[in-house]
């Protein structure tokens, strides 16, 4: 069933794939998922190949290298299970095809092996993933600037994204951000974003560790009046993240957005509402650092 969901949700997406392998990260990465599939089929270089196949074609993949597919064909659905965006999915495909290609092409020789192994290394310091560059009412900060901005206006709910440009799960939730920018941003209810990776100060007066092991990133944050109301995810004592899925659906329920945004709304036309209601803070409400001068960024740091 999952292979199914994963087919179909293929052919639905496959303008939109179309595009992607027209940027040079995408097309690179296609070419190094299948590089050892051309290697065994090409012409002039197949002949000189080991094969353990019974009939000795060493132009076609033999019995081994037909399990190490499947298996890497299990572990990617495994994976996709919990992918939440097509960027995610894409992605697992080519991580655990290069590993496997990495092995495949170690067992055919040596030589073949580092040299394909090198070049992963050369393109993984080379070749970033295109940042998401798409329409969105996000309000872009730095380490001198977010703290006003949360202090300017009470009145004023702001939902903080603390991300770093390095990380996969970051960039693969950019797109989901922007989409519930674009539906809840309104004068009571904003959306902002800081680079943790490039703003440390900023993860320290957070508490948002950056760090890859402690799988904070992406971090949400509620505030409310100054104050943070609502974190996701939700930290441990040891200092990792608890699961949970960056899905649109889990966003709106666990930050109440559907209610936030009417009242929000109300509020801005001068209309009397309730306090509002929003999951009980999981750090008693600490009141937002404030130690800044500055006017906030509007746009992206380039």
């Amino acid at each position: 069933m999952s292979l199914i969901r994963g087919l179909l949700a293929t052919f639905y997406h496959l303008p939109r794939i179309y595009k992607w392998f027209l940027k040079p990260y995408y097309f690179l990465s296609l070419l190094l998922t299948l590089a050892f599939a051309l290697v065994r089929s090409c012409p002039g270089l197949c002949e000189h190949l080991p094969s353990q196949r019974e009939d000795g074609n060493s132009c076609a993949f033999d019995w081994r290298e037909v399990e190490i597919l499947m298996f890497l064909s299990a572990i990617v659905m495994m994976k996709n299970r919990r992918a939440v965006t097509l960027e995610q999915h894409i992605g697992n495909i080519f991580l655990f095809s290069k590993v496997a290609n990495v092995v495949l092409f170690f067992r055919v020789d040596l030589r073949f092996g580092l040299l394909y192994l090198m070049l992963c290394v050369v393109f993984m310091i080379a070749c970033k993933p295109p940042i998401y560059m798409g329409p969105e009412y996000v309000k872009y900060f730095s380490d001198t600037t977010i703290d006003e901005e949360l202090q300017r206006d009470g009145r004023v709910t702001w939902i903080i994204e603390f991300y770093a440009n390095w990380s996969p799960e970051c960039q693969s939730f950019s797109p989901i951000f922007a989409e519930l920018s674009l539906k809840y941003s309104c004068a009571g209810l904003q959306f902002g974003k800081v680079d943790i990776g490039q703003y440390g100060a900023v993860a320290e007066r957070y508490k948002v560790s950056p760090s890859p092991l402690s799988k904070q990133l992406p971090s949400l944050m509620l505030v409310q009046g100054g104050r943070e109301v609502v974190r996701r995810p939700q930290v441990d004592n040891k200092g990792r993240a608890l699961a949970w899925s960056f899905t649109e659906e889990n966003i709106i329920r666990e930050f109440n957005l559907n209610e936030v945004f009417q009242k929000c709304k109300k509020h801005s036309k001068g209309e009397k509402t309730e306090e509002l209601k929003t999951p009980e803070s999981t750090d008693g409400g600490k009141p937002v650092p404030q130690d800044v001068t500055e006017e906030p960024e509007s746009k992206k740091d380039k």
